[in-house]
């Protein structure tokens, strides 16, 4: 994982904006006086740099340019060349309200004049382990997502065609998947529910598949195997959510508190508060929300085998409604669990839950409420 030091904009003479698309990219240069300096030149760290050694010989430049479906090749080239390059998230570039005109002129403009301002923080460029294992885990979401769409297709057939599904409670045991291989139905019906079928397994096998790569992946390298380990030792957390929070999150040294993680994920408050008044509203949704629903998923079954975490789960369930008071008491607990997360990375030692006999385990009442996930998607087994 590299990540830029503190970006101090007096220690550099010139700043460079790009906005990179597929094939070019428009490149803005200024400096502490405002003079500008815009061009197009190829989507290539090559030309670029070539440019900057004949055009700013001597002086020290500064590039910087939103993350993208380009990658980070650009960054990797411009650092392997001793120049300093700020990646930042779209979301976080200063805007002025009100505009109505965007070019990528103008995008890249606006980058170096906010480079040069000391706006822009840069994102933790993951190095190559990180981004390969960030590859698979979303091949993997992918298929799963694609597995739980193939599921609702076929019943959604059998619904409009007034066909009951095989299993009463609706589950997808082997009987119910034999039951359907031989349903009685018209000719089309039926080769359509067969083509169904066949598109649900494979993006099953795919998904196993994947996950078996993730596994071998991740025990061919010692530092992916050693963060993958310590968060296995957390409550609720398996595998898939292991691998995934590695991928997401990086280099643990790169991580300097506890709630980056909390904030990375959108599990934390968002907030609209002026003078005296203090409004805070729901959880601010930012960041991966697949691997937020996971961790949503991982404190169910936390809650069960921690009695700690069961006690606070409690203390913020009697808070609250009883309508909203599981789900806010469990999004408590994922936002505790990313402290716990932080702790055993950053201090490399495995979490060992401590046994209180005298918390009561939860009664039913209590394990009352909305136990999908929270942006509504396709449930994902931890």
């Amino acid at each position: 994982m590299t990540r830029a030091a503190r970006f101090i904009p007096r220690d550099y003479e010139v700043f460079a904006g790009l906005d990179v698309d597929k094939k070019s990219m428009s490149v803005v240069f200024t400096d502490h006086q405002g003079t500008m300096r815009a061009l197009r030149m190829a989507g290539k760290a090559t030309p670029l740099v070539n440019y900057v050694r004949k055009h700013f010989s001597g002086q020290r430049v500064a590039f910087a340019y939103e993350a993208g479906p380009t990658g980070f090749g650009l960054h990797d080239e411009l650092v392997r060349q001793a120049y300093t390059c700020v990646v930042v998230a779209p979301s976080k570039v200063p805007r002025v309200p009100g505009e109505r005109v965007k070019t990528n002129r103008l995008d890249s403009r606006k980058l170096a004049e906010s480079l040069r301002g000391g706006q822009l923080q840069s994102i933790h460029v993951p190095v190559r382990a990180y981004r390969d294992l960030r590859h698979l885990v979303q091949l993997r979401d992918t298929h799963v997502r694609q597995l739980g769409a193939s599921k609702l297709r076929v019943k959604a057939l059998l619904l409009f065609e007034g066909i009951p599904f095989p299993d009463p409670a609706e589950r997808w045991t082997a009987r119910a998947m034999r039951e359907l291989q031989t349903l009685p139905c018209s000719e089309t019906v039926r080769f359509k529910l067969d083509d169904l079928l066949d598109t649900q397994q494979f993006h099953f096998q795919a998904a196993a598949r994947v996950t078996k790569q993730i596994r071998q992946y991740c025990l061919d390298d010692p530092e992916l195997q050693q963060s993958i380990n310590l968060l296995l030792s957390l409550p609720g957390i398996g595998w898939i959510v292991a691998s995934h929070l590695v991928a997401r999150l990086g280099d643990p040294h790169q991580i300097t508190n506890g709630k980056q993680i909390a904030g990375f994920l959108g599990i934390v408050s968002s907030e609209h508060s002026t003078g005296d008044k203090e409004n805070r509203g729901e959880i601010t949704r930012s960041g991966d929300s697949r691997l937020r629903n996971k961790l949503i998923q991982s404190a169910w079954t936390a809650i069960k085998k921690d009695p700690e975490l069961r006690a606070f789960y409690r203390r913020i369930y009697q808070r609250h409604p009883k309508k909203v008071a599981a789900r806010k008491a469990m999004v408590a607990v994922a936002r505790k669990l990313t402290t716990r997360i932080y702790v055993v990375l950053k201090e490399q030692r495995p979490y060992v839950i401590r046994p209180d006999s005298s918390i009561a385990p939860l009664t039913a009442e209590e394990t009352v409420g909305p136990r999908d996930r929270l942006d509504g998607a396709q449930n994902d087994q931890s």
